[in-house]
């Protein structure tokens, strides 16, 4: 690969699965992606979903950390309208201290969830329109140059934890550019304007005391095993799974069921949210990554890997990591 890659873990629950059996495999990913040569791992907040179990990320981190050594860490990203900057400054600033110079922090300005759980958050619309307003609050809390006088933030000042803008829209992509700040753009699921969006953040671009050129980290989902029948029937899998999770209410579709619904105007949209998935060989996607790389101008790509089955989900990475890695 002709650029650095880093990780997406959902920290997903499968079918029969516990939330800590979950957050087990989270731990045994992060070691063997800290010897396959991977960049950074990110986990994503996201609130009132039952397969998802990283609903707070700065508590997973820590875990994470704690069985780790030197692999990068951080949130991909935290929804920061559900925050106040400061308790974000503060919960990163002690993950900065406890782990020196193995923190990022991800902001994304959605909810992570929906309508009725935005609510129970105590969250209003107007929180996210202060984005950009908060990621500079932040910001100051981190650099120790607080902009709310008086108030600092410890532990948290000083500590320069590195922020990244996430987005799936130009708004994420303008607020990056304006700041001077990295971009990661979310086209594992919102893949609609990831040329659109790179090409604004590019042109646009400020330097920054951060940053002097645009950075771009895109994601992309994968499924990677020896046998290509078996990635492409994990791919026939996460659909179906991601059809029950987004439309079943109180059963879940049999796969028949999820199969025609993929037929219709609903299922389209799934199949349009995994545009850019690479399945197949090991070999087959990373052309497939070599090819994104290019389409998304991106210099660092995050991987998601698609695959419900724990034992593909894994072996996707040792697949197409940076170093070569024994599979099994």
């Amino acid at each position: 690969m002709s650029v650095d890659l880093s990780i997406l873990d959902l920290a997903q629950v499968g079918r029969s699965e516990t939330v800590a059996a979950s957050f087990a495999a989270s731990v045994d990913l992060a070691r063997g992606a800290e010897q396959w040569g991977y960049k950074r791992i990110w986990y994503a907040e996201h609130h009132n979903m039952s397969t998802i179990a990283s609903s707070a990320p700065a508590v997973l981190i820590a875990h994470v950390a704690a069985h780790t050594s030197s692999i990068r860490l951080g949130a991909g990203g935290v929804m920061l309208p559900n925050h106040a900057p400061l308790t974000v400054a503060e919960q990163f600033g002690t993950l900065a201290e406890l782990h020196p110079g193995r923190i990022d922090l991800g902001l994304g300005r959605a909810p992570g969830s929906d309508q009725k759980t935005f609510t129970a958050l105590r969250r209003t619309i107007a929180d996210a329109e202060r984005f950009p307003q908060d990621v500079l609050e932040l910001q100051g809390y981190l650099t120790g140059q607080s902009h709310v006088e008086g108030v600092t933030a410890t532990p948290g000042a000083g500590t320069d934890v590195p922020l990244y803008i996430l987005g799936s829209s130009l708004f994420g992509a303008q607020v990056a550019a304006a700041l001077g700040l990295p971009y990661a753009f979310a086209s594992h699921f919102a893949p609609q304007a990831l040329t659109e969006a790179v090409a604004l953040y590019r042109r646009e671009f400020r330097p920054s005391a951060v940053l002097a050129q645009p950075y771009v980290i895109a994601g992309v989902g994968v499924i990677a095993d020896e046998d290509a029948d078996r990635a492409a029937a994990q791919l026939r899998a996460a659909k179906r799974a991601r059809i029950n999770v987004l439309f079943a209410r109180d059963r879940q579709f049999t796969d028949e069921e999820c199969d025609a619904i993929l037929t219709m105007p609903q299922g389209r949209q799934i199949e349009q949210m995994m545009t850019y998935c690479g399945v197949g060989t090991p070999a087959q996607v990373r052309e497939y990554l070599d090819w994104f790389t290019g389409h998304a101008d991106a210099d660092e790509l995050i991987l998601a890997s698609f695959a419900p089955d724990r034992e593909v989900w894994r072996n996707t990475f040792a697949h197409l990591a940076p170093v070569p890695a024994p599979v099994g």
